[in-house]
């Protein structure tokens, strides 16, 4: 008889988990509120919130608004914004709610504090990390220039090629804090090796949290015949944890939502784990659980 298990370490990270329940406080007072960007990215979790009445609109929207909204809410979600977008928002009138989460908004501080130590000796600052990704943005718009963004090893390698990154120069290096620690690992040897005489100093800023998460679901999509992992597609963290369940375990399937779910997917006498992202809500793993037992 198949058995299905919810793996106890997915679901929301803290960032999201703080940021989600501010929000749910403020909508149930009534009203209106305001979210910078998708509070999450998942798309079962933000119909929800929707249904309680949460507008999501993006910097752009904010760019274009011309008439002042001081009884209005804006909630900043935890990925965290550049300067300039809070100016905005206080231009406007908006009232803020600042859902940064402290381990982006420390992260934020270190590369304002680096790029204090770059400027005077011309060194560069690398951000391991998805490009045009919200958190990323937010970094790169903490200083005026001097940063380049890598999402992997090849572009390290074609960024130190056309004379972007120089290596005879001080280089610090960051990761997105949701990032894969290997490839983080890959990069800071890489770069190691390259230096050419200069400095390179290595900042530890993945999300521990994430870290460990890495560790527990390879060993969580080990273990079991088949897992079944659920995130929305635009959530960068889901896209590369499904990918590291793949590489554990073949019998591995992304999806987003029970209906998405495949009978043919399943043997009779299958252990499947079911598991998430860190934007992954846990109501939304048990429903696929049950979905999942359904099927037999």
């Amino acid at each position: 008889m198949m058995q299905v298990e919810i793996d106890p370490h997915s679901g929301f990270c803290g960032g999201v988990i703080r940021a989600i329940g501010t929000a749910e406080e403020i909508l149930a007072k009534g009203g209106k509120l305001y979210s910078l960007g998708a509070i999450v990215h998942n798309e079962e979790e933000l119909r929800r919130l929707q249904g309680r009445g949460l507008v999501t609109i993006d910097t752009e929207d904010l760019r274009e608004m011309r008439d002042p909204v001081p009884e209005e809410t804006l909630l900043i979600r935890a990925h965290g914004e550049p300067p300039h977008v809070y100016k905005r928002a206080q231009e406007l009138g908006f009232k803020i709610v600042d859902c940064t989460c402290p381990v982006v908004l420390e992260l934020q501080k270190k590369i304002r504090e680096a790029r204090r130590r770059m400027a005077p000796v011309e060194g560069q600052i690398v951000i391991f990390g998805k490009i045009g990704h919200p958190e990323v943005l937010g970094l790169v718009g903490q200083v005026d220039g001097g940063v380049t963004v890598v999402e992997n090893l090849e572009q390290l390698r074609a960024r130190i090629a056309d004379g972007t990154l120089r290596t005879y120069r001080d280089i610090e290096l960051f990761s997105q804090t949701t990032m894969s620690p290997e490839g983080y690992l890959h990069i800071q040897q890489y770069l190691s090796n390259m230096m050419a005489g200069a400095e390179l100093k290595i900042h530890a800023t993945i999300c521990k949290q994430v870290a460990s998460r890495h560790r527990e679901l390879s060993e969580f999509a080990r273990s079991h015949d088949a897992i079944v992992f659920v995130s929305g597609r635009d959530s960068s963290n889901g896209k590369v944890l499904s990918e590291l369940c793949r590489s554990a375990n073949d019998r591995t399937w992304h999806i987003g939502s029970p209906s998405e779910l495949r009978a043919e997917w399943f043997r009779p006498d299958d252990r499947v784990g079911v598991c998430g992202a860190t934007s992954t809500p846990k109501w939304l793993l048990e429903e696929v659980a049950a979905a999942i037992k359904n099927l037999q």
